[in-house]
């Protein structure tokens, strides 16, 4: 399942976490993303209705999932949740997904957000979006390191 080629694309991104995934939106013409929103994720999955909410809103071209290794490259179990989520994705949907490295997307994206709160643009009170300013680094990143991008399909 390839993405579509010489078109302007939307792209939904998350940033997988046990109990809640940052969620962002961006797009291939400006390669910038957005904050969409948190995810909560529960014992039984994630919350489905909210995924089908924005997948019907933004109508996204495919999907990007953060891809969780270890500073060192290797991996950590925190990867096989993200897979198995990715996997679930692409099953609902039907959609190319892809994989995005998200080392120091944490970090980063508590700068953002500081920078943010000093220009007045956020709250203390929606520190809980870090996660998804996290999903907006990650899109950023994709859109920008296209040789970084690592199909779903081509991990076994």
């Amino acid at each position: 399942m390839g993405w579509p080629q010489g078109e302007v694309l939307t792209v939904l991104a998350f940033d997988v976490g046990a109990r809640r995934t940052g969620v962002a939106v961006g797009n291939s013409l400006s390669a910038t993303a957005r904050p969409l929103g948190i995810l909560e994720v529960f014992e039984s999955g994630p919350d489905w209705p909210a995924v089908d909410a924005w997948m019907r809103e933004w109508m996204p071209n495919g999907l990007v999932v953060g891809n969780p290794l270890r500073q060192d490259g290797e991996n950590q179990p925190a990867r096989d949740r993200a897979l198995h989520f990715a996997r679930s994705l692409q099953q609902r949907y039907g959609k190319p997904i892809s994989v995005m490295d998200e080392r120091n997307t944490s970090i980063e994206a508590a700068q953002r957000f500081a920078e943010s709160r000093a220009r007045g643009e956020s709250k203390r009170h929606q520190a809980d979006q870090l996660d998804a300013w996290a999903a907006v680094i990650i899109l950023e990143r994709w859109f920008q390191q296209p040789l970084n991008r690592i199909d779903l399909d081509a991990i076994a």
